[in-house]
């Protein structure tokens, strides 16, 4: 199983990628949970989710967000951010976006919605 990679996250985001963190902030702080996140796909158009926790069905924010936007046809993803209070995002979270597209730029901010580092791989 590869690792993923953290890079620093840019100071400056990009005013799409300032809206998919905006849209995970605000799914997150709807309902308390734990994570949430957002996706752009290649079409231009966004996906919000938090984290799922059922005692039948468990999904981190970035595997709803990513269930979402499949779900709604997209074929694949320009982008994604998670806004959580780990510091680091676990494996599953960062396969099921590049699942949909090998090296889709993940972006991890904390609550206030600040970037904290980029994922590569």
């Amino acid at each position: 199983m590869a690792e993923h990679v953290e890079k620093a996250a840019p100071q400056e985001l990009d005013p799409e990628d300032a809206k998919i963190v905006t849209l995970a902030r605000s799914s997150r702080a709807r309902n308390g949970a734990a994570e949430g996140a957002a996706v752009r796909d290649t079409d231009g158009r966004t996906y919000a989710a938090t984290t799922v926790d059922l005692s039948s069905l468990k999904l981190t924010a970035l595997q709803a967000a990513v269930a979402a936007a499949v779900s709604s046809g997209a074929e694949g993803l320009e982008a994604a951010a998670v806004v959580t209070d780990a510091d680091t995002l676990d494996h599953a979270s960062v396969a099921a976006a590049h699942d949909l597209t090998k090296n889709t730029p993940i972006l991890r901010a904390n609550a206030q919605g600040e970037p904290q580092a980029l994922i590569a791989d």
